[in-house]
């Protein structure tokens, strides 16, 4: 799995909009690009946050763009682009590994 976070500031009194294009678009994404879905919130410092899931980084390098429309009110909404982290994810945390049977157990 393939995973971004997402970082922006937002001007002032735009928050709302900001959001309605983000779930505008990641659903979009989810649909009809391959994605496996995200999640936002507000940071304690102001920021937003959101945390994106792929099934690997050419999926997402191959995502089109799926809402224009969307696109434009975060744009809009957006005072500052923070930089973005890519991650690579083995195994949910949640899960057991795939090859976990043939593990010894200590």
């Amino acid at each position: 799995m393939f995973a971004v976070i997402y970082r922006w500031r937002l001007h002032e009194g735009k928050e709302e909009q900001f959001a309605a294009g983000w779930h505008r678009v990641t659903r979009a994404m989810h649909e009809h690009g391959g994605s496996y879905g995200s999640r936002l919130h507000k940071a304690d410092d102001g920021t937003w946050v959101a945390y994106a899931r792929w099934p690997d980084a050419a999926t997402r390098a191959a995502c089109p763009d799926v809402d224009p429309e969307g696109e434009a009110m975060m744009s809009e909404a957006i005072a500052e682009h923070l930089p973005t982290v890519r991650c690579d994810v083995v195994d949910d945390l949640l899960s057991e590994p795939r090859d976990h049977a043939a593990r010894p157990v200590t």
